[in-house]
């Protein structure tokens, strides 16, 4: 058993800058800058496995994206993951911190997983969307603070105090609740009319609206029409999607003047759980066209275990999600470069609970926790080994990691399971299980770091990049 020097052991985000004067890869640089409001601002670049060439112009401006001579258009995406335990949140629970939401993103992209028990009600029964409605009430408080608009159903709209009461309704009704426009027009081609005949291979025919399938409804499709404006003309931050699949939960949403730039949004599920196929684990994928760069989200809970090649079940997750997934085609033409599987996308970020251990015995963790060896404990990564051994996420990158291990910890404390007598029952060896991928090119990582929030046995990990998309043609709006 390791001594109570282990415990000591919490955030290390506080050694970070011991850690960034001895590394010889991924070191972080700070750039200052001014925004258009005249505000100082000070970007972090977070690290990773290769040194970027990160345009500066983008960084200056964080309230609006930046259009560069080359018609691209970049935007911050933030994106955070978080297995919360199978724990449903209380209206104190605050996600203020987790969001960053005094940098403002133009994107966010928030996956859960165990946002219910994995028992057998859940996964054979029917799955409980109660606390997936929760959690959209409090994304909504955070991001559209000023602007926050209960959502329809609830009992009351909160006290002077700031106190939250969440509202009786659906994940459907919640979620239609918190749209700015009909998904059905986002799930529609938007190809411009007047580019069908130039130039066929880079666009679609304009087609009509796609017909529903099992692979592209989510828990929030709306065949009633767009919303009321009193929800659309309060709102700073609308929600294009999300979906629950047993206890995974992808939601994804955007500053309410670039949904009209959305279009093609599918949404598909693979499950991975009990026989292979079960929705306690497995993955949400999320694609859609973006101005005219294809984007795909992913957030997926791959298969538990610290015993040996317990990795190798877990590559085996990634390879059958990889193959597996399949967006309908939503477009008439043979032409469309509108993807159907996930490798095809432009850009791809990947989140989730991965479930990589350190390969290590919990004693010989223990004691490179106390010692602070970062750099050797993360040699020892499954995920990194894996990796680069090129048995899974082959061309895919992620930033370097200079934070503790998110995983496993005594609930409401800073204490990883195990370290003491009546913990014992519960130890696991501590490990970076949550983590954030992206592959294609004009992806910019700002920043790779873990929250410490104690509402469960995993810290929360967020990311914040610079993505840069093709920007469609002055007024051709989405039809």
């Amino acid at each position: 058993m390791i001594g109570v020097g282990f415990s000591g052991i919490t955030l290390m985000n506080q050694d970070r800058t011991n850690q960034q004067a001895s590394s010889l890869i991924g070191k972080m640089l700070s750039v200052k800058g001014r925004n258009q409001s005249n505000k100082e601002i000070e970007v972090r670049f977070g690290s990773s496995e290769e040194q970027y060439d990160l345009p500066l112009q983008p960084l200056l401006s964080r309230e609006k994206s930046t259009k560069t001579a080359s018609e691209n258009i970049s935007f911050r995406v933030f994106v955070a993951t978080w297995n919360v335990g199978g724990k449903s949140p209380d209206s104190k629970l605050n996600l203020d911190d987790i969001l960053q939401v005094r940098e403002e993103s133009d994107i966010y992209v928030l996956g859960f997983q165990e946002i219910v028990p994995l028992n057998a009600g859940n996964v054979l029964v029917i799955e409980d969307n109660e606390p997936a409605v929760k959690w959209l009430t409090l994304i909504n408080r955070s991001l559209n603070k000023a602007n926050y608009v209960p959502l329809r159903g609830s009992r009351s709209i909160g006290s002077p105090g700031g106190s939250l009461v969440f509202p009786k309704t659906s994940l459907r009704k919640a979620s239609k609740a918190l749209r700015t426009e009909n998904k059905r027009k986002l799930k529609s081609c938007n190809c411009p009319i007047g580019l069908e005949r130039k130039n066929s291979k880079e666009f679609c025919f304009r087609c009509p609206q796609s017909q529903t399938n099992e692979n592209d409804i989510s828990s929030e499709d709306d065949e009633d029409g767009p919303n009321g404006p009193s929800s659309a003309n309060s709102i700073k931050y609308s929600l294009v999607a999300s979906k629950q699949m047993v206890g995974i939960f992808l939601t994804v949403w955007m500053r309410k003047e670039l949904v009209q730039y959305v279009s093609h949004l599918r949404i598909s599920c693979i499950g991975r759980g009990i026989l292979g196929c079960l929705g306690n684990k497995g993955c949400i994928s999320v694609s859609m066209l973006f101005h005219k760069t294809t984007l795909c989200f992913l957030c997926s809970h791959l298969a538990s275990g610290e015993k040996e090649g317990d990795e190798l079940r877990r590559n085996s997750d990634v390879i059958e999600i990889l193959r597996n997934t399949q967006f309908p085609r939503i477009c008439k033409t043979s032409n469309s470069r509108v993807p159907e599987k996930i490798l095809h996308h432009d850009r791809v970020i990947w989140l989730g609970d991965l479930n990589y251990r350190i390969a290590l015995s919990y004693s010989d963790t223990g004691k490179l926790l106390k010692e602070k060896a970062w750099d050797t404990l993360y040699n020892n990564d499954q995920l990194k080994i894996e990796r680069e051994a090129g048995r899974v996420f082959k061309g895919w990158k992620e930033g370097k990691i200079y934070f503790a291990p998110t995983y496993k910890y005594s609930l409401n404390s800073d204490i990883y399971a195990g370290e003491t007598v009546e913990t014992k029952s519960k130890r696991r060896t501590p490990a970076w299980c949550d983590r954030i991928l992206w592959r294609g090119s004009e992806i910019y990582q700002l920043s790779y770091e873990r929250k410490e929030s104690r509402f469960s046995d995993h810290r929360p990990v967020c990311a914040t990049f610079w993505v840069s998309v093709e920007a469609m043609e002055d007024g051709s709006k989405r039809r």
